[in-house]
C-alpha cells in the first residue's frame, strides 16, 4: 500500500527530522516545501525571489505558488509509491487543493500527524538552531551543539555553521503567530475527515516522537 502522510506542526517542532526518518524507513520521498523554496532562493530564480521576500518577512509563501511547486514534485515518478509531505498544507486552500489533487488521481491521504510543542519552547529551539551550508547537517547550540564551537563536526566536514535568516526571535514569533492564525484550522479539517493523529512533542527526544509516529502509522495500516 502506498503511504501518503502529511506532517503538521509549528516551525521548530521537528517535522523535518521525523519526515527524513519516515522517508528512510518506508523508502518514499521526503517532500519539504521549505527545502524546495530555499533551493530556489539559493539559485536566485524568479520564484526564489518571491519566496525570499515571504521568508524574510516571516509570512507564508502564497498558496498558488506553494501548490505549484508541490504538484511539480508529486508528478515525479518516485512519488508513485507514496511520500511524506513536510510543511504542506499550511492553509485551508492548500488542504483543499491536496484533497482534490489526490481524488483526481484516485488516491487518498493515509494520515495527518500533528506534532505539538508550546510556543516558548519552540522559540528557544529555533533561535539556537544552526545549519552547515556544506553538508546540510542541523545543530542546536543549546540542545545538540557541535564538538567544535560553531563548526560542523559531521564526517570531518569542519565548515562554519550558519543561522537561517528566519531563525531570529522577532521573525520566529511572527511565524508562530501566522501559524496559529492560518494553519491550526487544518487540524480540525483532518480531524473531521478521520485522518488526524496528535503527538505531544514537548520535552521528548526525537526517538520517542518517532516511535509514537510509528505506532500511529501501524494502527492506520492495520485497519486499511
Amino acid at each position: 500500500m502506498a503511504l501518503r502522510i502529511v506532517l503538521l506542526g509549528a516551525p521548530g517542532v521537528g517535522k523535518g527530522t521525523q519526515a527524513r526518518e519516515l522517508a528512510r524507513q518506508f523508502q518514499v520521498p521526503h517532500i519539504s516545501t521549505g527545502d524546495i523554496f530555499r533551493q530556489h532562493v539559493e539559485q536566485g530564480s524568479p520564484l526564489g525571489e518571491r519566496v525570499r521576500l515571504s521568508m524574510d518577512n516571516g509570512t507564508l509563501v502564497p498558496d498558488d505558488l506553494t501548490c505549484q511547486v508541490v504538484v511539480e514534485r508529486l508528478e515525479m515518478g518516485d512519488c508513485n509509491e507514496g511520500y511524506i509531505l513536510d510543511g504542506f498544507p499550511r492553509s485551508m486552500p492548500q488542504a483543499h487543493f491536496l484533497n482534490e489533487y489526490l481524488a483526481g488521481h484516485g488516491d487518498t491521504l493515509n494520515l495527518a500527524i500533528s506534532i505539538e510543542v508550546p510556543d516558548e519552547e519552540l522559540i528557544e529551539r529555533l533561535c539556537a538552531r544552526r545549519f552547515c551550508p556544506t553538508c546540510g547537517a542541523i545543530y542546536n547550540m543549546k540542545f545538540d551543539p557541535p564538538a567544535q564551537d560553531e563548526r560542523c563536526d559531521r564526517d570531518d566536514c569542519g565548515a562554519p555553521l550558519a543561522q537561517r535568516s528566519d531563525d531570529t526571535e522577532e521573525t520566529v514569533r511572527e511565524r508562530l503567530r501566522i501559524y496559529h492564525e492560518s494553519t491550526e484550522s487544518i487540524r480540525d479539517y483532518y480531524r473531521d475527515h478521520n485522518k488526524l493523529h496528535v503527538i505531544r512533542g514537548s520535552g521528548l527526544m526525537p526517538e520517542v516522537v518517532q516511535a509514537r509516529i510509528g505506532e500511529a502509522i501501524a494502527a492506520t495500516q492495520a485497519v486499511s
